[in-house]
């Protein structure tokens, strides 16, 4: 296969298959957690839920003293990966492009030097959370393959996505085209994994803020 052809084959076939055992396994995934159901709570509630469970969502985003006291590596580390995560990807002006075409929807992009340098630091706090998960013995004890395997799968559309822009290692057609199926893998892998809770942590948040403000107790 000529780099050409591989490039038309990750942009064609192979994308419309990873989007769609993304969207399909996604659906499923949050079918599954509403299909579950809870049991009838009977008792009189003190206040609403609606409000506790909004505010949870917010308030769980924010470390409290004693986690960021133990581990402050760690926390900045994770909010500077997923801020810098969130921009490359929404932020990048190709990428809105993508959006656009596949979604029908655009929106300003910020300056391709800016990008750059947040993928180089996002890259850099993904290497810096791995180091301190091998270091520390709480952490790698309770690591399995599933956790390597969505560090991984999440750090190779950065760091191809930054050697295809700087033409580095393999001429721009087969690096492109090695970017692209890198993020095809990490939609097909995203629905079965820890992945998932990019969309399952909002749901858990609302749901425990909720029941804990129907309790009148602050989650």
């Amino acid at each position: 296969m000529t780099p050409v052809e591989f490039l038309a084959w990750v942009r064609g076939p192979m994308f419309q298959i990873a989007v769609a055992i993304f969207a399909l396994g996604v659906a499923i995934r949050i079918v599954e957690i509403f299909v579950l159901g809870r049991k009838q709570d009977l008792s009189e509630p003190r206040r609403d839920g609606v409000v506790p469970g909004i505010k949870t969502i917010f308030g769980r985003s924010i470390p409290d003293t004693g986690t960021f006291k133990r581990s402050p590596l760690n926390v900045v580390a994770g909010y500077i990966f997923h801020i810098g995560l969130f921009t490359t990807i929404l932020f990048f002006v190709p990428h809105i492009e993508l959006f656009h075409s596949v979604l029908g929807l655009q929106w300003p992009g910020l300056p391709t030097p800016f990008i750059d340098a947040v993928t180089v630091v996002t890259i850099f706090a993904m290497v810096v959370i791995l180091i301190n998960r091998l270091r520390n013995p709480v952490l790698k004890f309770l690591s399995t393959f599933e956790d390597y395997l969505c560090w991984l799968v999440t750090l190779l559309p950065l760091l191809t996505g930054y050697l295809a822009f700087h033409r580095m290692l393999f001429p721009y057609q087969t690096m492109l085209g090695i970017h692209i199926l890198s993020v095809e893998i990490l939609l097909i892998v995203f629905p079965f994994t820890k992945l998932m809770h990019f969309f399952t942590v909002f749901l858990a948040r609302w749901y425990n803020g909720s029941a804990f403000g129907r309790r009148g107790v602050q989650s």
